[in-house]
């Protein structure tokens, strides 16, 4: 098999390059580095099985030979790098999809879209169900990253239905696991670093927004089983254990041994108040679900946090 990746280079991407690999895939991965590293994929350089192209997929994309899979990963995907690059996120959902799209289409391929559960906004609906529509603001500053994520899944179903392009969609919540850049900007790797360094941890509101974490392992898994499905509909990804913010950031505390002190801010504006999948889609038609716990998967993810910042102090 065959398979580009838009973003490998990114968190996710890099993961999926390792797991496709290890499946005996010949892996196409195309990154712009916008907020993708080359240090995830440096170990990949000089095997056979993987080729790196360095290219905007905003710009017209074009991939020698044949082609069986196409996964649309790339994107800024965290509100400090789509706050920080609003044109390039919508660019990205929108031209990067198409051009994306229409490679799967020249070549015959399958594509899978990574979406996200930002396309739920700040939910009226809870645990959130793939056939909820959303609560999302589309001109506040979020609306870039949601609205380009709500149009790729609309556009990738346009071309299912009309063009009989063989497509998925995967609904991503929130991720975490090694690679992820210590800048990130998100509460898993804000609170990780603070602790690490015993900084005060930054809570925005009170801490009682929640969220849910999946390993990246667990995460990898089930996209690889919707690309083997038969499934045209989003599916939902994710851990449905869901935990406080002020919680997660008291565990950290524990977990680091810290001395670090919470203090709060203001909540962002359009900041999701709760967040939790409903995976009885995933479940049924996947046959997945999580495995990692959240203290293995933390541990896991520390040590990585841990050795990132002793390489950058020497």
């Amino acid at each position: 098999m065959r398979t580009v990746i838009t973003g490998g280079a990114g968190f996710i991407g890099s993961h999926l390059c390792d797991y496709l690999i290890k499946k005996e895939h010949e892996v196409v991965c195309i990154d712009n580095l916008l907020t993708g590293k080359t240090e995830n994929i440096v170990h990949l350089m000089g095997n056979c099985q993987f080729h790196f192209i360095k290219h905007n997929v905003s710009d017209y994309i074009y991939v020698d030979g044949h082609v069986d899979n196409v996964l649309h990963f790339a994107s800024p995907a965290s509100p400090f790098d789509y706050l920080e690059f609003p044109i390039q996120t919508l660019k990205v959902g929108s031209l990067g999809t198409l051009n994306s799209l229409g490679l799967a289409k020249s070549k015959k391929a399958k594509f899978l879209l990574a979406s996200t559960s930002e396309v739920y906004g700040d939910p009226q609906v809870h645990p959130q169900r793939e056939d909820y529509w959303g609560h999302v603001n589309p001109v506040g500053p979020r609306g870039v990253y949601d609205e380009a994520k709500r149009f790729a899944e609309a556009m990738t179903m346009a071309y299912h239905r009309y063009h009989n392009v063989n497509t998925r969609i995967v609904r991503i919540f929130n991720t975490y696991g090694p690679r992820m850049r210590v800048k990130d900007g998100r509460a898993l790797p804000n609170f990780m670093c603070q602790a690490l360094k015993s900084e005060d941890i930054t809570v925005f509101g009170d801490g009682s927004q929640t969220r849910s974490f999946c390993y990246v392992s667990d995460l990898v898994d089930g996209i690889y089983k919707l690309l083997l499905s038969d499934e045209h509909v989003p599916v939902n990804i994710g851990n449905p254990e869901e935990v406080t913010i002020l919680q997660l950031a008291r565990e950290m505390i524990t977990l680091t041994g810290s001395k670090s002190k919470i203090i709060f801010k203001p909540l962002p504006v359009d900041d999701p108040r709760i967040r939790q999948p409903d995976i009885s889609r995933a479940r049924k038609i996947l046959n997945w679900e999580p495995r990692i716990l959240r203290k293995e998967g933390l541990s896991k993810t520390l040590k990585y946090f841990k050795d990132t910042l002793d390489n950058n102090e020497k």
